[in-house]
């Protein structure tokens, strides 16, 4: 019973590691702060925004941030900026989390320009 007991709180922790590290966040900050933040299209929130997903390797998301004065904003960020040290463990492990080897930089700063007057 201890052998088992043993067993399934070890894949419980195991499993949890590496889907842990299929995930990525940043924090998405703009001067000026409390920017609109739209993220692949769909309004998200305000800056500073903490984003995360679980997509692949190479994914890449597009931003657009607005704010009242200011010149609209549009960048991209992709999941290739960082090696995600987790999912390279659990890569040797199960292969799967190779796919998301990669993550986002911990932070991203756009700088809004006034509108021209």
């Amino acid at each position: 019973m201890k052998n088992i007991i043993f067993k399934l709180i070890s894949f419980i922790l195991i499993s949890s590691i590496l889907l842990s590290s299929c995930s990525s966040a940043t924090i998405i900050s703009s001067i000026p702060s409390q920017s609109k933040l739209y993220v692949n299209g769909e309004f998200v929130g305000k800056t500073p925004y903490k984003y995360k997903d679980f997509k692949i390797v190479g994914a890449t998301n597009t931003i657009r941030l607005e704010k009242e004065g200011y010149d609209n904003y549009i960048s991209e960020f992709s999941k290739d900026e960082e090696v995600h040290v987790g999912a390279m463990i659990g890569g040797f492990f199960l292969l799967v989390p190779f796919l998301w080897v990669m993550k986002y930089k911990k932070a991203h700063l756009y700088e809004l320009r006034p509108i021209a007057k």
